[in-house]
């Protein structure tokens, strides 16, 4: 079986350090993307920050913008409702040319999606044999250097499951705005009181700031609501779970080219209304996040 080497020297513990007995991936300063607004999408594992995001990029793209998704995830799924297919990783195609990344053109790792948007998979090392926080910055450094991020308004960085590594994190070295995907039950809404500790975390040695809250495969928001209004976060587009939804997936087409249904053109309509309130400069939001315990008491019911 091929090994993937992921070079130790990018491991590196940022001064100061994101958080108490952080050890990070600190990407290059001076790979930065440039003038575009850049997104971060996390989210529980499952909870649709792959649909979430490419619908998001699709929006993005019928309001004029020239848009470029990352995922940012090993199984390389992030865009194939954007391109109809799988397409390699950059980690993939770099192992193709040993890692000679000067010998890549262009198309080799970027592809083509639905009305114009830009599709790359970054994915990342064997399970157990790296870190996904180089792979994220090899990518960003390939596309800096191929001038593609030049003429781009929105980039999305579509990330795998919770923060738990440094690596997984490194998105939000690049991001203006991380945005959380979650849905209204208590696992949901647990791992996003985690992600709003690790983006308080790098914010305090980059530009990121929480963008707010997109609420996902549910009827209501109560519980949601409820943390929100502890920790000072806000709720900026709510998706209900409905099957038109599950069936664009398994058609590989984002809900824009589902055959309009009111239902469809609601999320449509939806989507394109969170799209055009991200282009506007949105204040941060300062959120604080909960204990374990003290999260574990507030939801549920009396």
């Amino acid at each position: 079986m091929n090994t993937v080497c992921i070079p130790t020297s990018v491991l590196k513990t940022a001064k100061p350090p994101d958080g108490d007995g952080s050890v990070q991936v600190h990407l290059d300063p001076n790979v930065k993307i440039g003038n575009a607004k850049v997104f971060a999408i996390y989210g529980k594992g499952g909870i649709g920050k792959s649909t979430t995001s490419s619908n998001l990029s699709a929006a993005f793209s019928k309001l004029g913008k020239r848009v470029l998704q990352i995922g940012c995830d090993p199984k390389h799924d992030s865009t194939f409702t954007l391109t109809g297919k799988l397409v390699p990783t950059v980690i993939d195609i770099l192992e193709t040319v040993d890692f000679h990344a000067e010998e890549l053109k262009i198309e080799d790792f970027v592809y083509p999606g639905y009305n114009g948007v830009m599709c790359v998979e970054a994915g990342g090392p064997p399970a157990g044999t790296g870190c996904g926080g180089y792979v994220v910055g090899q990518t960003v450094k390939l596309l800096k250097e191929h001038h593609l991020l030049e003429d781009t308004d929105v980039v999305i960085f579509d990330v795998l499951g919770d923060v738990v590594c440094g690596g997984f994190a490194a998105p939000l070295q690049h991001a203006d705005r991380a945005l959380i995907v979650t849905a209204n039950d208590f696992d949901s809404i647990f791992a996003m009181n985690r992600i709003v500790q690790a983006i308080a975390a790098k914010a305090k040695n980059y530009d990121v700031r929480l963008g707010g809250v997109i609420a996902n495969r549910s009827a209501g928001t109560d519980q949601i609501d409820k943390f929100n209004a502890r920790v000072g976060l806000k709720t900026m587009a709510h998706f209900p779970d409905l099957d038109a939804i599950r069936r664009s997936r398994l058609k590989k087409c984002t809900i824009f080219e589902m055959e309009s249904t009111p239902e469809i053109v609601a999320v449509q309509e939806e989507y394109l209304r969170l799209a055009a309130s991200l282009l506007e400069d949105l204040p941060p939001i300062e959120a604080e996040s909960l204990k374990d315990r003290e999260i574990f008491d507030l939801l549920g019911f009396d």
